[in-house]
């Protein structure tokens, strides 16, 4: 089951009681996170309780309601196994290691000619940074358009993928900073290898917050699958993950990514090089085979 939610976790702890089957629990973030984590406290009047319950638009009507979410954190040791992709939660709730990895069949640079995918993509004119994913504040991504302004050089432009799905936070980026962003349609995954191969570089460009360090950020393995320079910073597991085959600055630091994107760029066969380790990292420690051995110890644990 993936998450200690009511309508995962939830359901098969009580299926567990009458069927008598094992549970894995896979936590690939921490739930809490986005609500601002132990601090969070539900201390509503009881008029405010009963209203929660009853009406139609209660609060407390929604399964996934933090309330239960930390109820149900309360039970993870019901699960026989648990698997997590963070040192974060790790030390949280314990686990066994499971990266949240890639298919590096899929994301395999080899299939895929850059030049003729920035043309496909209309990216042929400029010198492309990309961010595969929706953007939101804790994965920094203003910070990359700072440094943007910063550089100021034209053929610079910073490509988002399929924009954000939770509210108008991509459309607030273009307002402001439409000069540096070109944006991509969603994309099916099965279509995503060949977007990233039209990137120059792939920016994972985290802010230091809760979610990020609970988080294993999946463009990270986007841009290490396709060899990709990949420019992130120093939060949560992002320097183990990366190791020496990629650029790390400080997080919320515009003018260090500034300073990256130029030193990347100045020397770009170097960065290429790294990125060609990045990718054999990928394929033995995040590709879906090491994932699949781990899961095989787990299961045969049970």
């Amino acid at each position: 089951m993936v998450k200690p939610k009511p309508t995962s976790f939830g359901l098969s702890v009580l299926k567990k009681f009458t069927s008598r089957r094992p549970i894995i629990l896979d936590m690939d973030d921490w739930e809490l996170s986005w609500y601002g984590g132990d601090q969070w406290q539900y201390r509503p009047t009881l008029k405010q309780f009963g209203r929660d319950i009853i009406t139609k638009d209660g609060q407390l009507r929604y399964p996934d309601h933090p309330l239960y979410i930390k109820w149900l954190e309360n039970l993870v040791n019901y699960a026989d196994a648990i698997t997590i992709d963070t040192q974060f939660l790790k030390e949280r709730f314990g686990g066994v290691y499971l990266s949240n990895g890639k298919d590096t069949d899929l994301f395999d640079p080899e299939h895929y000619d850059p030049e003729l995918s920035r043309k496909r993509y209309g990216l042929s004119e400029y010198r492309v940074l990309m961010f595969p994913g929706a953007p939101r504040p804790h994965k920094g991504v203003e910070d990359v358009l700072v440094a943007l302004e910063y550089l100021n050089q034209p053929d610079l432009r910073l490509v988002i993928v399929g924009g954000s799905p939770y509210d108008d936070y991509d459309q607030q980026l273009i307002k402001q900073w439409g000069r540096w962003i070109l944006k991509l349609p969603r994309t099916p995954v099965e279509e995503m290898p060949e977007v990233v191969s039209a990137a120059h570089i792939v920016v994972v460009p985290q802010r230091d917050t809760l979610a990020a360090r609970a988080q294993f950020p999946l463009k990270l393995t986007d841009g290490m699958a396709m060899a990709k320079p990949v420019l992130s910073t120093r939060v949560g597991d992002i320097p183990t993950i990366l190791g020496d085959t990629g650029y790390l600055v400080e997080p919320s630091s515009p003018q260090q990514l500034a300073e990256g994107i130029q030193q990347i760029f100045q020397n770009l066969d170097v960065a290429n090089h790294k990125g060609l380790q990045a990718r054999e990292l990928c394929v033995k420690y995040h590709s879906v085979d090491a994932m699949a051995a781990v899961l095989a110890d787990v299961i045969a644990d049970l």
